[in-house]
């Protein structure tokens, strides 16, 4: 499978030759800023299997902590993926063109969710990131 994605002024696009995997919604402050939603919705990516086609002159890189950075537009402002040791680590759904045929399998530090916030019950919950993470 071949996903493209792009930033909202097209600018800055990319290509995945593969799929997406473990796709997850975080709710905590942090990604609510980031993001400017209630939560994030964001896939890992194989690193090998990510490529910009166009705007790479344009991206530009928050590290949130060492190692760890999102990368957006810097014409207009879109979040297009996370990066670990400036490798691409996994990129955000909502600027996908195409249908990445995964769900957001579960939402994780919703102890932080904002408070006007609803998460329905029946979908997989973690009051901080999963297990695996933690």
């Amino acid at each position: 499978m071949k996903l493209t994605g792009e930033c909202f002024c097209g600018s800055v696009s990319y290509e995945i030759a593969g799929t997406v995997r473990d796709a997850r919604s975080c709710h905590c402050s942090r990604c609510r800023k980031a993001f400017s939603s209630q939560a994030s919705s964001y896939a890992l990516v194989d690193p090998s299997e990510f490529s910009w086609t166009r705007g790479q002159e344009l991206l530009t890189t928050y590290s949130s902590e060492p190692g760890y950075g999102l990368r957006f537009c810097s014409k207009c402002g879109s979040t297009l993926c996370g990066v670990f040791n400036d490798q691409v680590h996994g990129i955000t759904l909502g600027c996908l063109n195409d249908d990445p045929q995964i769900e957001i399998a579960r939402h994780i530090f919703v102890d932080s969710k904002a408070n006007w916030e609803v998460i329905p019950d029946r979908v997989v919950q973690f009051a901080e990131g999963p297990p695996e993470e933690s």
